[in-house]
């Protein structure tokens, strides 16, 4: 029970501090003078992935468990578009979610779906290519296509613009006053991530559902709290291009993060070490993301009853995913 108790406490404190991270982390890309369109894909979407961060460290380092690090990347990114759903609910019957998208978006979930392929070969193959002391030429390629998403993306919006949108209150706080609150919440959310894979190894032993499905269930949703907190208040503010553009974009900083878990995982290339069942969440995501092109690119200008069809067919896609997942494991 304590095991329990542990994980929901970190859990509750993972999803307020990394809404006030958030907070800050938009203040500062303004403080900065940065731009908001770049700097709000590299940063919000690292800042919102923070907690993986962290608990693919922590899992790889130190719980030296492959199932629950990559367990938790590919499953936070199959919660992320989950996510859009609940998002849906609260988008008005006549600008469903992804109608009110602008097309600069599908850029991103297309890299998510090249991304995510590249896992699906490296836990599919018997054998990896080993460019670098214990790391796989898959998780290699994770790092160079992340900073050519990056890249790609950055041209990309500056040919196209997304509209400005408004998500907070102007404020009066110093650029050190930002930093400082930033830091400080950030530092909360390492904190909080250290313990959950120390928690999520004990519930995975004590109920016996295995830690691919822990990991990919328990510590993936808790890991994207901060992106359930940011997206949901986004859209009630009105920001859904920004709210859908942090989903896309914490998932292709979520694979560099494979990367990351890699260079920490000290007994070989780290998706070799991972069940093959960690598949079944990878081939979600892409069907997911996949209906999010279609989506975007629909541009349905009505809803059915609380989600549109869309939405609908990534939460479906998204629950059968687990419960494949939690029948083979």
């Amino acid at each position: 029970m304590n095991e329990f108790l542990g994980f929901g406490i970190c859990g509750v404190v993972i999803f307020f501090a990394g809404k006030k991270l958030s907070l800050y982390g938009d203040l500062l890309s303004e403080k900065t003078g940065l731009g908001k369109a770049f700097i709000g894909l590299v940063l919000m979407s690292a800042v919102t992935s923070i907690p993986e961060l962290m608990v693919g460290i922590s899992s790889s380092a130190i719980v030296h468990s492959a199932d629950l690090a990559v367990g938790d990347i590919l499953g936070s990114c199959a919660a992320n578009l989950a996510i859009m759903a609940i998002m849906d609910v609260y988008c008005k019957s006549d600008h469903p979610l992804l109608g009110s998208v602008s097309q600069s978006q599908i850029l991103a979930a297309a890299l998510g779906i090249i991304l995510m392929t590249l896992a699906c070969l490296g836990l599919y193959l018997k054998e990896e290519f080993i460019v670098l002391p214990y790391i796989g030429v898959s998780s290699l390629l994770f790092a160079i296509i992340y900073f050519f998403a990056l890249n790609l993306i950055y041209n990309n919006q500056k040919k196209n613009p997304a509209p400005s949108q408004v998500t907070h209150e102007p404020s009066s706080l110093s650029l050190k006053g930002v930093i400082i609150r930033y830091l400080l919440f950030a530092l909360i959310i390492v904190i909080a991530a250290l313990f959950l894979p120390h928690f999520a190894e004990q519930i995975a032993e004590k109920t016996g559902l295995g830690q691919s499905f822990v990991g990919t269930l328990m510590l993936a949703v808790s890991t994207s709290l901060p992106e359930i907190a940011v997206s949901i208040a986004s859209v009630r503010m009105g920001a859904v291009d920004m709210a859908v553009g942090n989903l896309l974009g914490s998932n292709i900083f979520n694979m560099f993060i494979l990367f990351l878990d890699d260079i920490f995982y000290p007994l070989g290339p780290i998706l070799k070490s991972a069940s093959d069942t960690l598949m079944i969440p990878a081939l979600c995501t892409i069907i997911m993301s996949a209906i999010t092109i279609i989506g975007i690119s629909y541009k349905n200008k009505v809803k059915g009853f609380l989600m549109d069809w869309d939405t609908l067919m990534i939460l479906l896609v998204y629950l059968v995913g687990l419960g494949l997942l939690y029948k083979l494991s």
